[in-house]
């Protein structure tokens, strides 16, 4: 008889589903599925975003300059250049993040070269942050200081852009409640449910979209079925409660209608 080979993972008891600590536990590469490892990954920024204050700054502005360059009307290789100096950010950070906390596990004492490794990790999240300030302000400068009715005027031409920003948005919110509420993991249960939440938000962004539309009641009919089948197989699947499956349906359409109702 072969010995079976130790996975990493503490065992658990028979009959008995995994703890979250058990669940989360390394274990053979080989044996990790596409879901789990996005949920690791996802695991990754819920962990930065709820214990690094400057992720969760971050975060924030980047949420604001998002609806700040939807609603000035930015054209789309302006906001191509906006997104990646966005993900340039937050990537530095996380990176300063992990490189801290293995140089904390790699030293017991002080060591000049750890503190030099944290300090270059630092001043390479300032390089990013100073450069993605100064393309936002190149890309809005001009904008933020037209008169507010140009917004009011020309929003209604960028449709798209703004479910765009909507989903954006809803996604941004729904990893940061996850984070805050400690619940689940961030592909499967949690508070809210994500999947109903941009579910519903497609749902509003379609209704508001085909405006004038002669089939405009039957799409959005057709769109509204989808999200609750969305939502019911979550439920079905014990995924998620019914709570945080209608919150994350409130969170997604309260959104998207707050948006286009405001900008559309």
């Amino acid at each position: 008889m072969s010995a079976t080979k130790p996975s990493g993972r503490p065992p658990a008891e028979p009959g008995r589903p995994p703890s979250e600590e058990e669940a989360r536990a390394p274990g053979p590469r080989g044996s990790t599925s596409i879901l789990q490892s996005f949920n690791y990954a996802f695991e990754g920024i819920t962990w930065v975003l709820r214990t690094q204050r400057n992720m969760r700054i971050h975060f924030g502005i980047a949420t604001l300059v998002l609806v700040v360059a939807f609603a000035y009307d930015v054209t789309r290789i302006e906001l191509i250049v906006l997104l990646l100096a966005i993900a340039f950010v937050l990537i530095a950070e996380m990176i300063n993040t992990a490189l801290e906390a293995a140089t904390d596990v790699a030293t017991t004492s002080f060591d000049p070269l750890a503190k030099l490794a944290k300090d270059i990790a630092a001043g390479a999240v300032l390089i990013a942050s100073v450069t993605a300030l100064v393309i936002a302000y190149l890309v809005l400068a001009d904008r933020l200081g037209q008169p507010t009715d140009r917004l009011l005027t020309q929003i209604r031409d960028r449709p798209l852009h703004l479910t765009l920003i909507a989903l954006v948005v809803v996604i941004l919110l729904v990893i940061a409640l996850k984070a805050l509420t400690r619940r689940g993991r961030p592909l499967s249960g949690g508070l809210p449910s994500g999947h109903a939440a941009l579910a519903f938000a497609g749902w509003a962004a379609i209704a508001f979209l085909t405006e004038g539309f002669r089939h405009r009641v039957l799409v959005s009919t057709v769109a509204f079925v989808l999200a609750l089948l969305v939502a019911q197989t979550r439920v079905e699947s014990g995924i998620h409660s019914t709570l945080e499956v209608a919150i994350g349906a409130v969170l997604g359409a309260g959104v998207t209608l707050a948006l286009f109702q405001a900008f559309g």
